[in-house]
């Protein structure tokens, strides 16, 4: 099967975009074919068409915030039919058979394919993403669009929504904890609508200026502190239970001060990934509150349904600006000049 894809050859040229005819993965027995609507632009496209994060694969396409309708189903496919709204996300493979994939962790699987710039380990086919006609993925990592959820909010919730959902539920967020959020960009404002309006938390947002605190109070977000002020620690106050870091640069982060405000047992959690290196800091940094820090990576199956699934049962939307697939330099150039509020969505304009 061929499709047509925006697609980037050089990561010096990284916004220039061409349109290429490719071939998608043979279709294997448990494999879903999906004709794209609608995909978001993520950070983690920009790490990669830049280089930021290590070699490419080129042609290049990107994109793993995909929704769309079925058009075809392996034979052995008992999820889908042909017609279904589905989406999929930052992975479309794991080898379904070790013990992370056994226990819903295939988003941990050491032999995941993620659904851009890797390859198929037991066909050697390279895997290409969302900016473009459509895509094959196993079943899986494709998930069903309930009703009354719309492609376009849904499709950036696949990484950007899930990517800050499953810390959450994995690091206990409930009615009545206190959650910090570090950064109001295209992760952190799903951090926000998520701890508030589906997990009932007490959410406060940090951020290096006021820019965007009305949005912030707009999403729900109880409590706001600039970061920039000299005694920003004290007023943010204690006992976090789980900070979720979004925050996409690593000089002068200051991990010792978010580990000293979380709870007994604690969380602060890495989902954004800078390109450079975290600045050190000393090993009693975690003693007074035995304080963890951790990391993420997207979500399983069950937590994407259960996240699609809140987000049509609370009425919460991705706060979008949409733009034709044709215009993904603006898009990419507008991410890495973070002037998006808060995530792009691309409507599919390939025949």
């Amino acid at each position: 099967m061929s499709f047509k894809g925006y697609a980037i050859e050089d990561p010096k040229k990284w916004t220039d975009f061409k349109v290429i005819d490719f071939h998608s993965k043979k279709m294997e027995d448990y494999d879903v074919e999906i004709k794209i609507s609608y995909c978001g632009v993520c950070g983690s496209d920009i790490h990669t068409i830049t280089g930021g994060w290590g070699e490419i694969i080129t042609p290049l396409i990107t994109g793993h915030e995909i929704v769309g309708k079925v058009t075809a189903v392996g034979p052995k496919v008992k999820e889908f039919k042909v017609g279904d709204r589905a989406g999929v996300g930052a992975q479309v493979w794991s080898c379904m058979d070790c013990n992370r994939c056994k226990n819903n962790n295939e988003n941990y699987c050491k032999k995941m394919v993620d659904t851009y710039n890797a390859k198929y380990p037991h066909t050697g086919e390279i895997a290409h993403g969302g900016y473009s006609s459509g895509i094959r993925a196993h079943q899986q990592f494709v998930f069903k669009i309930p009703e009354g959820l719309e492609d376009k909010y849904a499709a950036p919730m696949l990484c950007g929504g899930l990517t800050v959902f499953s810390p959450l539920k994995r690091h206990g967020a409930a009615p009545g904890k206190k959650v910090g959020v570090i950064g109001l960009g295209g992760l952190g404002h799903f951090a926000v609508l998520f701890a508030v309006s589906y997990f009932k938390c007490d959410v406060t947002v940090f951020s290096h200026s006021d820019n965007k605190k009305e949005d912030a109070k707009k999403m729900g977000a109880q409590h706001f502190v600039n970061t920039s002020h000299e005694n920003w620690v004290k007023e943010a106050g204690e006992d976090f239970d789980v900070i979720i870091s979004t925050r996409d640069v690593a000089e002068g982060f200051p991990l010792a001060d978010f580990l000293s405000i979380l709870n007994v047992h604690g969380t602060l959690n890495m989902v954004g990934l800078p390109d450079k290196e975290l600045p050190g800091m000393m090993a009693q940094g975690f003693v007074s509150n035995a304080a963890n820090l951790s990391g993420s990576h997207i979500g399983s199956k069950e937590e994407v349904i259960e996240m699609l699934q809140g987000a049509a049962d609370n009425g919460i939307k991705s706060w979008i600006e949409e733009l034709p697939m044709s215009q993904a330099s603006k898009a990419v150039q507008g991410v890495k000049d973070n002037k998006v509020r808060y995530r792009y969505v691309l409507k599919q304009d390939l025949e």
